[in-house]
């Protein structure tokens, strides 16, 4: 690895000599939480059983990002800002707890962890150790808003958080291998949805040492003029610093930072005070250092600093190989702790008062637990925005542009702290109605052929689920609140970031310095069931199924078969904290079954029995005995619940003596018992929903497996019977991609005639009709390209105004 050099010196002998003396104070800490079990400060020499026996962590990013943390906090004290640290770079934890742990904010959420040597001794242990912290960044580091186990997400969170964040500025290190990730490659783009009046500032610093785990990494390798013209590409200044010689990186690093700080200031004031509107050319920072940087040069003969070998843990052999022990006493010597800590174990005091002090302190700043700042939404009654319903499955709406009328009125009485997202879908999922109020982030030239697009918008559409996840969850994790809109068979692409987000939201609910956060709300429409335009590539309902892998009290699944209920629903996933909110409703018109008051008493249930769609009562009115039903229809999903409404009518007018009792499903988790899910039902109350021993029809929106999943363990589940998504679709009509799958109303009522015991002989000319009608109905669809009116068409034909 080569470096260019600097001849620059903005650090006078002293500052030079106590920055040096953080770097190798954090850098020390580091190596002690990989390896240390006792004797903290050697005040003896190293013994086998000093050592942990499962030598875990990474040490090769680890110096890197000890360097720029000291550094930033020179800046930071320098100009008083206001900034948090975001990293990248795989597993840099060890690095990360180190610094905070040197600043105090460590010591402060864990006073058990003192600044002393016990201190010492329980921050080393912890560290990778049964029943204590991750290798990575993670929520129980103070100053973290992102997971470090997985690459590829550091800088669209970092973007998130500078969103309507003016005074902030956000360091981001991006690893080399991170880099080479999807994800942070799109991530790039950010810059150009940053608006300089409103939002913070990005300091992107691109850490190359080289190296991912066994390979070299593309950029390190690339000539430094191409990479210059890609930064510059994507719309940044780079700067260069690097080397091998401390004094040296130090002083580069610092005129630098001087450069850059300066420069983010004087783009923000240009469009602050001078009304600039031309996008500027944000700084980046590009550091070229060694890999494992400071720690062993060779071991056994071989290579290791500034190589892969540095990657993880570079001396393996320390517990039967008194070598490579002593080797890591003079690496840990090395760094000269007797010169770093007091004989009580303490930071020696001028060291200590390099960090900022209070909220400056990137790892206590008020941004990275952004619960503690959460301002609660200025939400308008969702009431307000109900369509009239007089009469059950008689009219028809949009879900989703109704509900685009209610998210308009929050954007507009929340003006800074709530953004919805989405991959250029906004429009499409008939949400429209925003931009009666809004705009689309764009700091790009716009052409007087362009509708919707301000730098001020609060809108944020980009081709990358990726970046409107990341953005997202960055801007909730430093306190704000928002939605993500999208197709719902490509919401998959998300699937591990919302992984490590429930992770996040997992492990932080167990912390008690860490606040809640507002939900992350999900809206999938374009659903697997009405895809006229686009066909198979585009049905696909198993985000659902992802998410329901995920811990009981984090998830919600709600599926909300009209408009009204989509808003009740909208509304109260809006106020919730520290959840992932599902919410799946199509955009297409659909009937509308509940007036606003009876669609929030559902919501609230989230399961209920609809009795004017079912004949129970109707036995009641014939003086029939009250007994059990001879058959429950229930339905969860917009689609499900028109085809099941249309067969309990056939079933009406050809059985009429038949007891069906219908039952609907908002709240998905309601299914599972309430050992398993907080909103989960009683035994007790499913049986008196579903029967403990009726047969069950059961049509649902996704994959059948799922509900089978959710109902296993109930009394009666050998009884449910599941019709749903049985991955069949193609560019065709929406009656006949039901037909495609056996959903349709047909099927449905033939799935009743085999199921009620006594049925099948007894109506088999009905079930051949049934049959016929199917086919009836596929040869209208081939012959004239749509389907029947009839079916279409179809609405409530007993409605009574009762429900």
């Amino acid at each position: 690895m080569t470096f260019p050099t600097k001849t620059t010196s903005p650090l006078d002998p002293e500052e030079l000599a106590l920055i040096d003396a953080w770097w190798r104070a954090a850098n020390y800490l580091s190596v002690g939480q990989i390896y240390l079990l006792d004797n903290p400060l050697l005040r003896r020499p190293l013994q086998p059983e000093d050592i942990k026996p499962r030598l875990l962590g990474h040490w090769g990013t680890t110096p890197g990002l000890n360097l720029i943390y000291a550094h930033l906090n020179r800046v930071i004290r320098q100009g008083e800002l206001s900034a948090i640290y975001v990293t990248g770079p795989g597993h840099g934890g060890p690095g990360i707890v180190a610094n905070t742990y040197l600043e105090g904010t460590y010591s402060e959420v864990y006073p058990r962890v003192g600044r002393d040597e016990e201190g010492l001794r329980r921050l080393f242990r912890q560290f990778s150790f049964p029943g204590g912290i991750p290798s990575h960044v993670a929520p129980e580091t103070p100053g973290s808003i992102n997971e470090g186990g997985e690459l590829g997400y550091s800088l669209m969170h970092a973007y998130g958080a500078a969103f309507d964040n003016p005074d902030l500025l956000v360091a981001c290190v991006i690893g080399d291998g991170e880099a080479e990730s999807g994800p942070l490659a799109a991530s790039w783009h950010s810059n150009k949805f940053l608006d300089p009046v409103h939002d913070g500032a990005v300091l992107p610093i691109l850490h190359l040492n080289g190296y991912k785990i066994a390979n070299p990494t593309i950029l390190a390798r690339i000539p430094e003029d191409e990479l210059r013209s890609l930064m510059e590409g994507y719309g940044h200044t780079p700067y260069f610093v690097g080397g091998d010689d401390p004094e040296q990186v130090h002083q580069d690093l610092a005129g630098v930072l001087d450069e850059v700080v300066a420069e983010i200031r004087r783009i923000q004031d240009a469009a602050r005070e001078g009304g600039e509107t031309r996008r500027g050319k944000w700084p980046m920072i590009v550091l070229r250092t060694p890999k494992g940087w400071t720690g062993p040069g060779e071991v056994d003969g071989v290579a290791v600093e500034g190589t892969w070998r540095s990657h993880q843990v570079p001396l393996s052999g320390v517990h039967d190989n008194p070598e490579h022990l002593l080797q890591l006493e003079r690496w840990l010597r090395s760094y000269r702790p007797g010169e770093l800590f007091d004989e009580h174990g303490a930071l020696n005091p001028e060291i200590a008062a390099l960090a900022p002090v209070g909220e400056q302190r990137m790892s206590a700043h008020p941004a990275t637990n952004g619960g503690s700042i959460l301002i609660p939404l200025d939400l308008p009654d969702f009431r307000d925005y109900a369509v009239p319903v007089s009469s059950p499955a008689t009219t028809s709406h949009e879900a989703t542009r109704v509900l685009g009328s209610y998210l308009r009125d929050v954007i507009r009485a929340n003006p800074d702290n709530f953004r919805l997202m989405g991959p250029d879908e906004t429009a499409s999922n008939r949400l429209s109605a925003v931009f009666e109020d809004t705009d689309r982030v764009w700091q790009g030239e716009i052409f007087s052929s362009d509708e919707d697009l301000a730098p001020t918008g609060r809108v944020m559409e980009v081709l990358s689920e990726h970046l409107c996840q990341g953005w997202l969850e960055g801007y909730l994790l430093t306190g704000r609140h928002g939605l993500f809109s999208s197709y719902e068979a490509f919401i998959y692409i998300v699937d591990s970031m919302v992984n490590q987000h429930a992770k996040w939201l997992k492990v932080s609910r167990g912390i008690s310095w860490r606040a809640p956060v507002a939900s992350l709300n999900y809206l999938l429409t374009s659903h697997v069931w009405r895809q006229d335009h686009n066909g198979f590539s585009h049905q696909d309902p198993g985000f659902i199924d992802h998410l329901v892998n995920k811990k009981a009290e984090i998830v919600r699944v709600y599926l909300p078969a009209d408009a009204n209920t989509l808003l009740s629903v909208a509304d109260h996933c809006l106020r919730s904290r520290d959840y992932i909110n599902l919410i799946v409703a199509g955009k297409q018109p659909g009937l509308s079954y509940l007036s606003m008051e009876e669609a929030v008493r559902h919501a609230t249930r989230g399961i209920g029995i609809w009795d004017w769609a079912g004949t129970e009562r109707l036995a009641l009115e014939r003086g029939e005995e009250a007994t059990l039903p001879d058959v429950v229809l229930a339905c969860a999903g917009d689609i499900p619940t028109l085809e099941t409404l249309a067969a309990a009518d056939l079933l009406r007018q050809h059985l009429p003596t038949l007891k069906v009792r219908v039952v609907n499903v908002v709240d998905l988790m309601r299914l599972q018992s309430e050992k398993e899910h907080p909103h989960g039902l009683s035994d007790a109350g499913f049986d008196a929903i579903f029967t403990p021993d009726r047969p069950v029809v059961f049509a649902y929106h996704g994959y059948p497996s799922l509900i089978h999943r959710l109902t296993y363990r109930r009394r009666n589940h050998a009884n449910i019977h599941v019709r749903g998504f049985r991955e069949e679709g193609t560019t065709t009509t929406p009656f006949d991609m039901v037909m495609l799958n056996e959903l349709d109303r047909f099927s449905l009522v033939m799935e009743v005639i085999d199921r009620v015991p006594g049925l099948q002989g007894a109506v088999v000319s009905l079930r051949q009709e049934m049959e016929d009608n199917r086919l009836r109905a596929r040869a209208y669809t081939r012959q004239h390209g749509e389907d029947d009116p009839e079916i279409s068409g179809w609405s409530w034909p007993h409605a009574t105004g009762e429900k």
